[in-house]
């Protein structure tokens, strides 16, 4: 299933953000070429290494050809140049003002493809009085309010454990382009589009349940550990030998909960009889829980909660969740090239659709764009 197949993408961008959305494009069957310095993208020294070779750079760019050009001389802008002429997308995360220094602006393009979709990734937008600041994951992080909610209740604000600013603009930028595609073929007529998106922008729209807090009450949330603000019983809970999990966000569910505890008149209990309510004494409902929970050990607990269908899990490492039958179902990590890949998650018709070509050396296609233009390939 390729559904981008024919669909050809100039990726200008460099470490994960751009790379990450160009890669899931990849995976639908675009024609994805990684446009590198002559010393490479820098993220091919980012640690580990298999056989030499960045683990990193690999999930990143599998699928795509490497071309490597100059772009601040003449001759190298002018080879890029006739690539775009025939281009469909062209992805860039430089800072706002570097792509136009070299020439390589929407304008410039416009000016030889009207058609070509020109997608910006950045921290903080092609304009506005942050545009121009650099910007890495940690401080979209903290600069969206995300990490002031994540922790422990009275923590420190602490930092997501991914680089989800930089995974979600590159989500949000290959859906954009997804769209502007499908305008394009709507409207032939129409000319490409210039899609801006930032990290900031993409963390902050994406905190629903916080900015449904903020929108509310006028006031910030703040961090509570791993139960959810507004839902309860919905934590970690203590058992025997571990944490497990425990989502609860209904009466229904509430009630399976209490009779698996053998107390079914907790869902009788005043304090515990709406969800609202349940939040508001959260604490106490806690306590009762690992008091039941502690008897027995994590597996037992969601064997007993699966049962009678309420939502629990064990906490699994990453290590846990790769090896699961689940991933070997799902084909989370299926074989890309002669390692382990971990493509994009949709199946498309019951099939997963994702290239099944490994990241490329550098400068690895140079000799074929010299003799092929970009809908040849």
């Amino acid at each position: 299933m390729q559904p981008l197949k024919g669909v050809t993408v100039i990726d200008l961008s460099r470490f994960l953000a751009g790379p990450y959305c160009t890669a899931m494009l990849a995976d639908l069957g675009a024609e994805v070429i990684k446009i590198e310095t002559p010393q490479g993208d820098d993220s091919r020294q980012i640690g580990p290494f298999i056989d030499g070779e960045s683990v990193y750079f690999s999930l990143l760019n599998r699928g795509k050809y490497s071309l490597t050009l100059d772009l601040k001389s003449d001759e190298g802008r002018k080879r890029f140049h006739a690539l775009c002429a025939t281009a469909d997308v062209l992805v860039e995360n430089f800072r706002p003002g570097v792509a136009a220094r070299l020439g390589i602006d929407e304008a410039s393009l416009k000016a030889i493809n009207p058609g070509i979709i020109y997608c910006s990734i950045s921290g903080f937008g092609q304009q506005g009085p942050m545009s121009a600041k650099p910007a890495y994951d940690i401080i979209a992080q903290a600069l969206s309010g995300i990490m002031s909610v994540t922790g422990e209740e009275g923590g420190a604000p602490t930092r997501v454990g991914e680089s989800l600013g930089d995974i979600c603009a590159g989500l949000f930028a290959s859906w954009s382009i997804c769209a502007a595609l499908f305008g394009r073929e709507r409207d032939p007529e129409r000319q490409g589009s210039n899609l801006d998106v930032s990290m900031l922008d993409c963390l902050f729209s994406m905190q629903v349940t916080n900015l449904s807090q903020f929108l509310a009450s006028g006031a910030a949330p703040g961090p509570v550990g791993n139960r959810h603000p507004l839902s309860a019983p919905f934590d970690s809970f203590r058992a025997r030998d571990g944490q497990v999990i425990i989502a609860v966000a209904n009466n229904a569910l509430f009630a399976k909960l209490a009779n698996c505890m053998e107390t079914p008149e907790l869902a009788e209990d005043e304090a515990f009889s709406s969800d609202e309510w349940r939040n508001a004494n959260q604490a106490a409902l806690k306590a009762r829980i690992e008091a039941w929970a502690g008897q027995y050990s994590v597996e037992e607990v969601c064997e007993r909660l699966d049962a009678a269908g309420v939502p629990v899990s064990p906490i699994w490492d990453i290590a846990q969740a790769a090896a699961s039958p689940h991933a070997a179902e799902r084909q989370l990590l299926p074989r890309i090239g002669d390692r382990p890949g971990s493509p994009q998650p949709v199946f498309f018709n019951g099939h997963k659709a994702y290239s099944q070509r490994p990241a490329p050396a550098l400068g690895q296609h140079n000799t074929l764009f010299d003799e092929v233009t970009c809908h040849e390939l």
